[in-house]
């Protein structure tokens, strides 16, 4: 099984996503093989499919997408098991998307990603607040773009 980390430089939640992969796949008859892309910029990210940093493809798909999502040189943000956000798909998320039994002590994820920019159906929900916060915040068009990565003195 092929893993690809999209990231951008010096991404603090890469470590934290290579030692969740390690946890999630200790004592499985897994073979499992991880690169690296480091990117950092917006046409770059729109090619490989990064939707923020660290983006995990799995033989070349993310099993984390969400509808909405938009190719970023940013921080990606994951749902957490207990209702959270993190900077890293859980273990438990991990083993669902690489298909393996939950571990002991986990709680099982269900399948398929969350829709973070879609507004909670009836409730105030802070992940989805922020999600929604997220989409937003993407630059709309090439000249933002462009304003977004100028110097400023």
């Amino acid at each position: 099984m092929k893993l690809e980390i999209l990231q951008v430089p010096d991404c603090p939640n890469v470590e934290l996503l290579e030692r969740r992969i390690a946890e999630a796949v200790a004592g499985e008859r897994v073979d499992v093989t991880i690169t690296h892309r480091v990117l950092d910029d917006q046409v770059g990210a729109a090619e490989a499919g990064m939707t923020g940093s660290p983006t995990l493809l799995l033989d070349g798909l993310d099993p984390f997408a969400e509808p909405g999502l938009v190719p970023s040189v940013s921080c990606r943000l994951y749902r957490a098991d207990g209702g959270g956000i993190d900077g890293a798909p859980s273990v438990a998320a991990l083993r669902a998307a690489i298909h393996l039994a939950p571990g002991e002590n986990e709680i099982e994820v269900p399948a398929g990603p969350a829709d973070c920019c879609a507004p909670a159906t009836g409730v105030d929900s802070p992940v989805a607040a922020l999600g929604a916060w997220r989409c937003a915040a993407q630059p709309a068009g090439p000249a933002q773009v462009a304003i977004h990565h100028t110097d400023r003195p």
